[in-house]
């Protein structure tokens, strides 16, 4: 149901539910909640990848389950789940990299956009759909209003028409967008740069960046300036500044 391999610092999660084209059930829910127990506190994972096995990356939420379950407290229990984790995926210290190698839709077009970074295949596609079978995609709309803007966010809901992966590219959702056959290595590429960088750096940068874009502009200078203020006094924040004056590569101390 969910794979996991971890080597150079950088971890994988692969969704392994081909069948079922990597639907969010409960029990692939959970287990990714238990995945992120495990990764958050671990110094040595660098870089997080989501991944997926079969031709979608993932068409959100089991509807086969929440049809056998049909209870608002159960649905609203279910969605609450689902968000949980998608604000996780923001709030680790590790930068979050969706590879997206085939269809990404409603929750699943939400999980690409909660994660940090994408690079996706030609072959992908995304739509939040739900308005095809009466249900607006409501929780996928917060995910996906937060990578495009509102307009083009806005028609993806009220139609539910998808989009290919260079338009997701023109549109935001998507930093990369490269062939089939080369997505393993641009992902690797992208995860190898960011494992070269400080990793306290890294995760201060990522809290600060998701903290300072719901602020009002001068709150999130200030905000920002308290931030890097701190992040000069670090072990290597003074080794990067000494490595840049003296023309060497540095070392990070806080790996």
């Amino acid at each position: 149901m969910l794979l996991r391999d971890a080597r150079n610092g950088v971890v994988t999660l692969t969704l392994n539910r081909p069948e079922s084209y990597n639907a969010l059930n409960e029990a692939l829910l959970n287990a990714l909640s238990a995945a992120l127990d495990d990764i958050v506190d671990d110094d040595s994972l660098r870089v997080l990848v989501i991944a997926a096995t079969g031709k979608a990356f993932c068409t959100g939420h089991d509807y086969k389950e929440m049809q056998s379950n049909r209870a608002e407290a159960y649905y609203r229990k279910l969605f609450a789940k689902s968000s949980e984790l998608m604000l996780r995926l923001m709030g680790l210290p590790q930068p979050v990299i969706a590879r997206v190698q085939g269809v990404a839709a409603a929750n699943g077009c939400n999980l690409v956009a909660s994660c940090d970074l994408a690079v996706a295949s030609t072959e992908a596609s995304f739509a939040v759909s739900g308005v095809n079978y009466g249900l607006f995609c409501s929780t996928p709309s917060v995910g996906l209003a937060r990578n495009v803007s509102r307009k083009r966010a806005f028609e993806m809901l009220v139609t539910g028409d998808f989009i290919d992966a260079l338009t997701a590219k023109e549109y935001g959702l998507v930093n990369r967008v490269v062939p089939a056959d080369q997505l393993d290595a641009e992902v690797g590429s992208l995860a190898k740069t960011i494992c070269s960088k400080s990793r306290a750096a890294i995760a201060t940068g990522k809290r600060m960046f998701y903290a300072q874009v719901e602020k009002d502009v001068r709150s999130a200078y200030e905000f920002a300036n308290d931030v890097m203020a701190s992040n000069m006094m670090t072990e290597d924040a003074e080794e990067g500044a000494d490595a840049f004056i003296h023309k060497r590569p540095p070392v990070w101390k806080g790996r």
